[in-house]
């Protein structure tokens, strides 16, 4: 069992991660894809919800610092294009242990949207 408070895991027991807060999960999915800064994160994060999760800036830095210090990200090294980018910019990228509760968190949705279909609660696409 697995318990998450502010964003933050609190106690994990077994091999399951715990749920994630929706900031969390939705910058997760979008580092997936590769290294993003800040902007592009949040630019990323509203054309996955299709415009329905719109985090402002305080949500997104307050998020990022907490999955630094939770070890979910990491401060990406490389920048995608140098001469082209500012440098003032700072980018993310996914960790393992990111890695690993993003992957968690997916199944835990295809299970609920299993029990979901199973009982006929939600149309098949």
């Amino acid at each position: 069992m697995a318990y998450v408070r502010d964003g933050r895991m609190l106690a994990v027991m077994a091999n399951d991660a715990a749920p994630l807060t929706p900031a969390v999960f939705y910058i997760l999915f979008a580092l997936a894809g590769g290294d993003k800064h800040g902007y592009e994160i949040a630019k990323q994060v509203a054309h996955d919800s299709k415009e329905q999760v719109s985090m402002g800036t305080g949500t997104l830095y307050g998020s990022l610092k907490r999955m630094l210090a939770d070890g979910l990200i990491e401060a990406a090294e490389q920048r995608p294009v140098p001469e082209l980018d500012d440098e003032r910019r700072r980018y993310y990228r996914l960790t393992e242990r990111g890695r690993q509760a993003l992957g968690a968190e997916l199944r835990r949705y295809a299970r609920v949207v299993a029990v979901a279909r199973r009982r006929h609660l939600l149309a098949r696409a």
